[in-house]
């Protein structure tokens, strides 16, 4: 699996843990959306598109299945993160 575009779009919210929102697309023909970064205790992380149930509990709808793949997609697109705010600033 290759991550072939990482595209960040800044959130500028005061007082927010949200800090972005990617979109990834995987070997050029399969796109994720919305998937957030947010900065935590132990620095930032992400968290994949989610949907709120009807009691309450949010639910991935997409989501890597082993530690591997989630540790790649997490590294891609906080290193794209970090380029978008050198960017910025």
């Amino acid at each position: 699996m290759n991550i072939t575009d990482v595209r960040i779009r800044i959130v500028k919210k005061e007082d927010s843990k949200l800090k972005a929102v990617a979109s990834i697309t995987i070997d050029n023909c399969f796109v994720v959306h919305d998937i957030k970064v947010i900065e935590g205790a132990e620095g930032y992380f992400i968290a994949m598109p989610s949907r709120k149930t009807n009691d309450g509990e949010y639910k991935d709808i997409a989501h890597p299945i082993n530690t591997e793949t989630r540790e790649f997609i997490k590294t891609e697109i906080l290193k794209a993160f970090e380029e978008a705010k050198r960017a910025e600033a």
